[in-house]
């Protein structure tokens, strides 16, 4: 009995030693909002309530500084924090908390969720092909090697966004809700040198809103209000545009617009969905 007790306060103590010894706080208090909040759902909508709707394509450019917080930091961990891409990786590969689905193919796009995708086919589309030649003693180049390696977070440039503006007659509101994100990948062509875009793949935002909304994004204004990600995008404070909207055409402005006339394009198709909610009211 009394060696059964002497074992039992040894480990307490190895355990409070130890406790003693990894308590280093990096900072003034511990943070304990952000890793246990919780998702905020959505208010109960009902089709008979949805008097108008229509739904929008955005293109979120990582280049532009409002969309910072999302590109950065491209070290990983720095400072507690990932990036965006990081985030849904991890969900994706190690956790299983985000199912990733395939964006189809340049003459068949698929944006609708339709196909989920396996870790090796998520691992396929993070890819990329690099020619490594071989040389001699003598420095000649006797062949080549083709390797590929996974494509880093710094090189994600956009982020597609499928999304729904409706008008509520039960609430008497215009709202928006996002459906899907797709990350895009900036990569150099290796025969052309031409920069191109590569798909990867979609995920659905309401799924992904349990991962984004326990993983802090940085607040420029303020350190001691760090917000989530899940934040970020609800209070939408990312910078984005237009790139299609739901037509009889099924076209994107790209097809019939270009340059500085693609933009003003998508400038017009935002003031028409904000005059939708103006025009239904009298003053």
């Amino acid at each position: 009995m009394k060696k059964i007790a002497f074992l039992l306060l040894s480990l307490l103590f190895v355990e409070f030693v130890y406790s003693q010894e990894s308590t280093v706080l990096d900072g003034i208090y511990v943070k304990e909002h952000y890793p246990s909040r919780r998702v905020i759902p959505y208010t109960s909508l009902r089709e008979a309530d949805v008097m108008w709707n229509k739904r929008v394509w955005r293109r979120i450019d990582l280049r532009e500084k409002a969309n910072h917080p999302l590109y950065f930091p491209i070290n990983e961990y720095a400072q507690g924090r990932k990036n965006f891409f990081e985030i849904v990786y991890d969900a994706i590969m190690n956790e299983g908390t985000i199912t990733a689905y395939s964006p189809g193919s340049v003459v068949a796009p698929d944006d609708m969720f339709t196909t989920p995708l396996t870790s090796q086919e998520v691992d396929a589309s993070l890819s990329e092909e690099v020619v490594n030649p071989q040389y001699d003693d003598f420095g000649n180049v006797t062949g080549y090697d083709t390797t590929r390696n996974k494509i880093e977070a710094s090189k994600i440039r956009y982020i597609d966004i499928k999304e729904e503006w409706f008008f509520d007659k039960q609430r008497s509101v215009m709202d928006v809700r996002i459906i899907g994100l797709h990350p895009i990948v900036e990569k150099q062509n290796a025969e052309t040198g031409d920069m191109e875009l590569m798909q990867t793949f979609w995920i659905y935002f309401p799924e992904a809103r349990y991962v984004f909304a326990n993983n802090e994004v940085y607040n420029r204004a303020n350190d001691s209000e760090r917000r989530t990600y899940e934040d970020f995008f609800w209070k939408r404070q990312f910078a984005s545009r237009i790139t299609k909207v739901s037509n009889v055409y099924e076209r994107r402005i790209a097809d019939y617009k270009s340059g500085i006339d693609a933009l003003l394009e998508s400038e017009k198709l935002k003031e028409e969905i904000f005059n939708v909610e103006h025009d239904l009211w009298h003053f």
